[in-house]
């Protein structure tokens, strides 16, 4: 199953997004929200998979709540206006359907909502019994071991990647977002936009720093919370 929220200003809007939902066997509603700040919380307290999402709503609009979720869910944006499916299509949306939605239609979204999340899960599942990954470096793959790495840096189009086998880094061209969708999120965590750490080589952790032995980072304001959530304390 997977876990589903409706957001809509127009009550009537809602209660047919609600009924579609409903016809689909492996869609469930866990939330129905007037407005994206009622989504907020929804989305603090659960995991949600999938958000059908209204565009123009007072207050905070679709797009602007997109654009604040640090890690979104799979979203399908259902709208009475064309002119924003480029603006959608730019935050990765699943689909992007127009009022009205005939019900073969809003299916047809569903189902590729369907296969994307399987394909994650899969993803996810490999990611997490591998113990390495390759990256491109000097025109050749080479092979990069999970418990080696002490932390990554992030250097625009580059990366560095700090190891224990060795005290010169790995130098390949990726972006930091692009390997931390790589590492198993039970080893490693993002503790700045432009660092991610091994969580077993923490050595300690101060409000506005971690150390890896002698090696201090700084801790950006909005990775704070994770970072201390893993060390059992409230930031």
């Amino acid at each position: 199953m997977m876990k589903c929220i409706a957001i809509d200003d127009e009550p009537l809007a809602l209660d047919l997004l609600e009924d579609n939902i409903s016809k689909v066997p492996y869609l469930q509603l866990v939330g129905k929200c007037n407005n994206a700040f009622e989504a907020i919380e929804v989305l603090r307290q659960q995991t949600v998979d999938l958000i059908f999402l209204d565009i123009q709503m007072p207050g905070l609009t679709g797009l602007q709540f997109l654009q604040s979720l640090a890690s979104k869910p799979l979203v399908i944006l259902i709208t009475a206006y064309e002119k924003y499916a480029l603006d959608g299509f730019n935050l990765d949306v699943t689909d992007y359907l127009v009022k009205p939605v005939s019900l073969e239609r809003f299916i047809k979204a569903c189902n590729k909502a369907q296969e994307l999340h399987q394909l994650k899960s899969s993803s996810k599942t490999n990611k997490e019994q591998a113990d390495f990954f390759f990256v491109n470096v000097d025109y050749s793959l080479l092979k990069v071991v999970f418990s080696d790495i002490i932390w990554i840096e992030g250097l625009k189009d580059y990366i560095k990647i700090h190891l224990k086998s060795t005290t010169r880094p790995i130098i390949t061209r990726m972006s930091i977002k692009g390997l931390e969708e790589q590492l198993p999120p039970a080893k490693f965590i993002r503790i700045h936009k432009s660092y991610i750490i091994s969580v077993a080589a923490i050595t300690s952790i101060r409000k506005n720093s971690v150390f890896l032995d002698e090696q201090e980072l700084p801790v950006g304001d909005t990775y704070r919370e994770a970072l201390y959530t893993i060390a059992g304390k409230s930031g």
